[in-house]
C-alpha cells in the first residue's frame, strides 16, 4: 500500500523535525500521530505505568493550551517517551528549553530544567528514605521560615518552625527538603535539629542542589495529635542569591516567609510573587519595604493553596 507507506514516512519526518526543534506540544502531537494511538489508548498505557492523566489533559497538552507542570505530570511525560517509543529525555528537554527562554528574561531565576531535574531527583531521594512523595501523614497547620542572606550576598541558611497535625496513627518523623541556589554544594551543608526533633538520615544530590533529611520525633503521633518542631539548614555554599521560593503540593495552613539581610549586603529593592507552577508565569507581584533596624522583609499567607510563593530581591 504505497499511500499508507508514504503517509507513515511523512508522519515520521514531521516527528523527527518536531523532536529537534519543538515546541513540546507539536512534538507530542506528532509522536501520537506517528504511533496512530487515540488518546484513550495513550491514557490506558499511562495507567499501566502507574500514572493517571485525563484524556482532557492529554488533549490540552498536544494543543498547547496547557503544559505539564506538576510532578505527576512530569512523570507522565517521561512515561510518554517510553510509550511513544521516543528517545529518552526528548520531550522533557523541550519543556526545559521552552522555560529557559522565559527564565533568561528573569535574572537569577531558576530555569525550568532545574525544577524538572529536581522533581525526578526528589522522588528518588524520598524513595531511599521510604517516604511517599505525596503524603507524610501530617497536615501543616503553620510554617514559619526565616532565610538568612550573608555578607557575600549568599543564602547563608534558613530556619523552619512547623506546627503539624497527624491524620493517621504512627507518624514519628517529618522529611524536610532544601534546595540551594545554582552552584551550591549540598554535601557541605549541615542540618540542625533545634526543637522537638532529631536528625535522621540525610540524602543529597549535587547537580540539583537538593538536600533531603529526616527529622525524627521522640513520640509516635496518633491521628489528631499536633506536634511543634524546629530545624535549620546551614548553606552558604553558592554565589549571590536573588530569591527564595517555597512550593506547596497541596493546600495547608498559615505560611510566613521572612528574609533577613546582613548589614554588609542590603538589596536595593524586594518584592513578593506567586506562581502556579515552575512553568507558569509569575504573578501577584508586590513591592516589599525593607525594615531599617532588622534589615528584613516578609510575607504571610493565612491559608496556602497549591503552587509557589516567594520573595525576590535586586542588588545594585
Amino acid at each position: 500500500m504505497p499511500h499508507a507507506t508514504q503517509h507513515a514516512d511523512v508522519a515520521t519526518a514531521e516527528l523527527d523535525s518536531a523532536l529537534r526543534g519543538g515546541p513540546f506540544h507539536v512534538a507530542l502531537r506528532a509522536a501520537i500521530a506517528a504511533r496512530g494511538l487515540p488518546l484513550q489508548r495513550v491514557q490506558h498505557h499511562l495507567s499501566r505505568h502507574g500514572v493517571r492523566v485525563g484524556v482532557t489533559s492529554l488533549s490540552y497538552w498536544q494543543q498547547g493550551a496547557r503544559r505539564p507542570q506538576r510532578p505527576e505530570s512530569l512523570r507522565a511525560v517521561r512515561a510518554l517517551e517510553e510509550i511513544l517509543q521516543l528517545p529518552e529525555e526528548s520531550l522533557i528537554r523541550l519543556l526545559a528549553d521552552a522555560d529557559e527562554d522565559t527564565s533568561a528574561k528573569r535574572p537569577g531565576a531558576r530555569s525550568y530544567r532545574s525544577y524538572v531535574e529536581a522533581s525526578g531527583v526528589l522522588d528518588r531521594l524520598l524513595a531511599e528514605l521510604d517516604h511517599p512523595p505525596s503524603d507524610g501523614g501530617v497536615y501543616t497547620l503553620g510554617h514559619h521560615e526565616l532565610i538568612r542572606v550573608g555578607p557575600r550576598r549568599e543564602l547563608a541558611g534558613r530556619e523552619s518552625h512547623h506546627i503539624v497535625r497527624a491524620h493517621r496513627d504512627g507518624v514519628d518523623r517529618f522529611v524536610a527538603v532544601h534546595q540551594g541556589d545554582p552552584g551550591c554544594a549540598p554535601a557541605r551543608m549541615t542540618v540542625h535539629a533545634l526543637e522537638n526533633c532529631r536528625t535522621g538520615r540525610v540524602r543529597t544530590h549535587h547537580d540539583t542542589g537538593v538536600l533531603v533529611t529526616e527529622l525524627l520525633f521522640d513520640t509516635r503521633l496518633r491521628a489528631g495529635d499536633t506536634h511543634l518542631f524546629r530545624y535549620g539548614v546551614e548553606d552558604g555554599t553558592a554565589g549571590a542569591s536573588r530569591e527564595y521560593v517555597r512550593g506547596f503540593g497541596s493546600a495547608s495552613g498559615q505560611y510566613a516567609l521572612q528574609v533577613r539581610f546582613d548589614a554588609a549586603a542590603l538589596p536595593v529593592r524586594c518584592h513578593r510573587f506567586t506562581q502556579h507552577s515552575p512553568a507558569a508565569p509569575r504573578g501577584g507581584r508586590q513591592e516589599l519595604t525593607l525594615s531599617g533596624r532588622h534589615r528584613s522583609v516578609h510575607l504571610v499567607e493565612p491559608r496556602v493553596r497549591s503552587g509557589m510563593l516567594g520573595i525576590g530581591w535586586d542588588w545594585e
